[in-house]
């Protein structure tokens, strides 16, 4: 089992426990997640579905975020990914989501944005989100590899942090 399938199995261990489930957001990586997640047997009892939302238009038809977020801020930044992860809990049967949006390379940065730069957020049916940015090294491959591992370890986290209603 590969690094990325590593931290899904942990990820699944710790919704299996808390009988919850997950649902993702992607756009520079491309369905990566939500491979990452089915590649671990059994993942069906706690993995509900993946979003892969590459475009401005995927992003406002399948998720619900506002042209305006889009327009003001940018499809790369934390408000966007924000409005991805709530847009995946509005539209399925998840307790938690994760989004992520970023500039993969090896073109389209900027110097406000360059490439490598990648948005996430996190977040939970109770109403909590939270989101970041990060700066990833390397090749588009190795961007978005850093990018699901990142993405994984902060839902992890997330749910390490939050309390079990029982």
């Amino acid at each position: 089992m590969n690094e990325l399938e590593q931290l899904a199995a942990r990820l699944g261990q710790a919704l299996l426990a808390r009988g919850e489930c997950v649902a993702v957001a992607e756009s520079c990586t491309g369905g990566w997640v939500a491979q990452s997640l089915t590649a671990v047997a059994g993942s069906s009892a706690w993995f509900d579905r993946g979003f892969v939302s590459y475009s401005n238009a995927a992003k406002c038809a399948m998720l619900g975020v506002p042209e305006t977020t889009l327009a003001r801020h940018g499809a790369v930044s934390e408000a966007t990914a924000r409005a991805m992860a709530q847009g995946v809990l509005n539209h399925s049967l998840a307790d938690w989501s994760l989004a992520i949006t970023g500039i993969a390379g090896p073109t389209g940065g900027t110097p406000d944005k360059p490439v490598g730069t990648v948005c996430f957020a996190w977040a939970s049916r109770d109403g909590g989100c939270v989101a970041g940015t990060r700066h990833f090294a390397g090749d588009r491959r190795a961007v978005r590899e850093q990018s699901v591992a990142c993405a994984l370890s902060g839902l992890i986290d997330q749910i390490g942090a939050a309390p079990v209603l029982a």
